[in-house]
């Protein structure tokens, strides 16, 4: 009878950790994204269009879900704060993600860097140093530092905003020239900055290559170098900031995937390996490659968060070096 018993309660608790062990195995539901933006942004976009080769991947739904505001303090807490199993992540940029925890550390309420883990770079989007065309005849970025230099103050440039990459990549490029210009910021993005461009209430900027595309093909804007790792097959002509003679210059926008810091490394391992396969899928590089974008994500593990730990190092640096006003 005893051994009976002692049989039964074996059986008993074998069907009770099969249910358990299948729950176990990750992912078993849907996977949360969470992105620090409103729909329709670059970020935003990467993260559906991964979000698609996930999900055949993994074999679960991936919900992308917009938290914007704070400078993405909302969004990465959310995140961090979430249970670390895998469910919850992140798809933040270099604003969001190495700027922000520099400029704004004070406004967090959790320590950033301890609480958050790099899966892995997933893009990085090229940006141009564009000008208008609005009575502003410079063809190159010689002629913009010749401009420049010769007519102090009088060249505007736009931003997305104050503390935006783009304006700190002006203050370093103007301040590497030794050009004084100055600084209109503009809130509503890539679209409020083409149009201070367009209409002329600006004369240069740093903007994303695929934003422009349509103004450039229209004449009403210039490319003069472009920021990215090479230059663009469809813009040949076009040199890299740094064959113009400003290496260094220039912040490459990079989107990544970021998970709470306690995440078992067997859930990120299957993460990271499924970004990997999404990467190689034709489907997302025809997406990505019509907006010139680079799909670039890192090695391995131990790469993705020692590269997230140099971005917040540069940015530490950038940061001290240029003051900028953020009131």
């Amino acid at each position: 009878m005893k051994k009976l018993t002692l049989a039964l309660l074996a059986a008993t608790c074998v069907a009770a950790a099969g249910p358990a062990m299948a729950q176990d195995k990750y992912p078993s539901k849907p996977v949360r994204i969470i992105v620090p933006y409103a729909p329709g942004g670059a970020t935003d976009i990467t993260s559906r269009l991964f979000g698609e080769q996930l999900k055949n991947i993994l074999g679960q739904q991936v919900v992308v879900e917009s938290k914007p505001g704070a400078f993405g303090i909302i969004a990465i807490e959310q995140m961090a704060r979430s249970n670390p199993d895998g469910y919850t992540l992140m798809v933040g940029n270099v604003s969001t993600n190495a700027i922000t925890p520099v400029l704004f550390k004070s406004k967090f309420t959790l320590d950033y860097e301890k609480s958050v883990t790099s899966v892995s770079r997933l893009v990085i989007y090229p940006s141009f140093l564009i000008t208008t065309t609005a009575n502003f005849n410079v063809g190159s970025v010689k002629d913009l530092v010749d401009y420049a230099k010769k007519n102090p103050g009088k060249v505007r440039y736009t931003s997305a905003g104050v503390g935006s990459f783009p304006h700190f990549d002006m203050e370093v490029f103007a301040r590497r020239a030794g050009a004084d210009m100055v600084h209109i910021p503009n809130k509503t993005g890539a679209a409020g900055m083409i149009n201070d461009l367009v209409v002329g209430d600006a004369q240069v900027a740093m903007l994303n290559a695929a934003s422009g595309a349509a103004m450039i093909r229209a004449g009403k804007l210039r490319p003069i170098a472009v920021l990215a790792e090479q230059r663009l097959k469809d813009y040949p002509d076009v040199p890299t900031l740094a064959e113009a003679g400003f290496p260094g210059v220039g912040t490459l926008h990079w989107q990544s995937m970021i998970a709470p810091s306690q995440t078992p490394k067997p859930v990120l391992d299957t993460l990271f390996k499924a970004i990997q396969e999404a990467a190689k899928a034709k489907a997302l590089q025809d997406a990505f490659a019509k907006q010139f974008v680079a799909i670039r994500p890192n090695a391995s593990l131990d790469e993705a968060k020692t590269w997230l730990a140099g971005e917040l190092n540069n940015w530490r640096k950038i940061t001290s070096e240029v003051k900028i006003d953020m009131n």
